[in-house]
């Protein structure tokens, strides 16, 4: 059985594979895991001009459904109050865009499904 910190350092990794792949098509990082009050951005990347949140969502086997149909109406909420935060905290004005990546299988065998602009902040 595996416990949170397991869980925590698969999704560390998953993460790290993430922004990699996403780095090969041209975006770059800026940062990772930025914590907010009630949220967290799992990274946060830069198209040209752009600062793009990007939530990376995982599942091993879809069998449970894919991970796009984990960002829920609320867990937008969440990142949308987090990126407003970001913005802040960095005094930052710029254009953004909400991106999700969906990763399933298991290392090495990964697919990535790149949903640009997924959403919008309302």
């Amino acid at each position: 059985m595996t416990g949170p910190r397991d869980a925590r350092a698969r999704g560390s990794a998953i993460e790290q594979l993430a922004a990699r792949w996403l780095m090969a098509r041209g975006l770059s990082l800026e940062a990772s895991n930025q914590h907010a009050k009630g949220g967290e951005i799992d990274l946060v990347m830069r198209d040209g001009s752009v600062l793009v949140f990007v939530e990376v969502r995982h599942r091993a086997d879809p069998r449970h459904g894919h991970p796009l149909e984990t960002v829920t109406a609320t867990k937008q909420r969440r990142l949308i109050r987090a990126a407003r935060f970001y913005l802040q905290h960095n005094r930052l004005s710029c254009p953004c865009r909400f991106d999700v990546l969906a990763v399933t299988g298991t290392p090495p065998d990964l697919e990535m499904t790149w949903v640009a602009n997924a959403f919008e902040a309302y």
